[in-house]
């Protein structure tokens, strides 16, 4: 069996960075409690094992002991959760990714401006939360182009993206806005890696007799992912680990493709490959 693995697979910057300043904290802690508002990432391996090393995962600020330190989810949080926790006695370190880090900064530069604010995106998930909050909770959230329709015509609006959806999403939706907005600002603030991860597993789904995507189940870039890959190959399945592969649907596969969400990390990735080498040679 050939095993094809897409470029770009696994950790993205903003990930990789944010797990070592919380290994980071773990290695060079004091007694002082710390605590993960929301998951750190979308992986549940890594999140079990910063628990397990003392970084306990809360979804309420109200949960903080005095004098412990927060560390902040990638995704970011809303304005208005920053300000409570600059106002309670406790250190704030803030992993928020980069690029989400600008999204923000530009949704609340034009809110303030008085424009109003599209994002295109899940509005479920927590980085549109914690982006909508820099526009005190006002955005229009479009998660598809039958939502355009619904949205009222505006006179100026400045539209952003969700860092991990896909460049299609976006290229359709931002087509129909035209047509709704006088005056329409647009930042495409897709992640230049979520860009490639995406493009890099589009074109080895075409070239192979079954797909694995490896992340966790409520990671947004995983599943979207796993949509990509399931439009070139049939035979496409997600696993979060090793342990879900099933070594029997890969009896008659000649050529296997695998990629891996952004909050997937490389030993999880390595140990996939292992068990389809291992399982191979059965």
């Amino acid at each position: 069996m050939k095993i094809l693995i897409a470029d770009n697979a696994g950790f993205c910057f903003g990930v990789k960075r944010a797990v070592k300043m919380a290994y980071d904290q773990v290695n060079n802690s004091d007694d002082s409690k710390t605590y993960s508002y929301g998951e750190l990432i979308h992986n549940p391996q890594v999140v079990r094992d910063l628990e397990d090393k003392g970084i306990k995962t809360i979804e309420h600020i109200d949960e903080l002991d005095e004098n412990s330190k927060i560390l902040i989810r990638t995704h970011g949080i809303p304005e208005k959760i920053y300000d409570e926790l600059k106002k309670k006695k406790v250190e704030i370190i803030d992993m928020t990714c980069p690029f989400v880090k600008r999204v923000q900064k530009i949704v609340n530069g034009y809110y303030k401006k008085g424009y109003s604010i599209v994002i295109i995106g899940d509005r479920n998930h927590p980085e549109v939360i914690g982006v909508n909050g820099w526009c005190n909770n006002s955005a229009y959230v479009i998660q598809s182009t039958d939502d355009v329709n619904s949205l009222p015509f505006l006179d100026k609006a400045c539209v952003v993206a969700q860092t991990t959806i896909t460049q299609k999403m976006w290229e359709d939706i931002l087509a129909l806005l035209h047509l709704k907005v006088k005056e329409l600002i647009s930042y495409n603030t897709i992640c230049d890696a979520t860009n490639k991860r995406q493009s890099s597993a589009e074109k080895i789904s075409k070239e192979v007799d079954m797909m694995i995507v490896i992340g966790g189940k409520n990671s947004s870039n995983t599943q979207k992912l796993k949509k990509i890959c399931e439009k070139n190959c049939d035979k496409t399945v997600q696993v979060e680990s090793a342990d879900e592969i099933d070594l029997i649907t890969l009896k008659d596969v000649k050529t296997v493709g695998i990629t891996a969400g952004a909050s997937t990390p490389d030993y999880l990735i390595q140990e996939v490959i292992d068990k389809i080498t291992s399982g191979r040679k059965e």
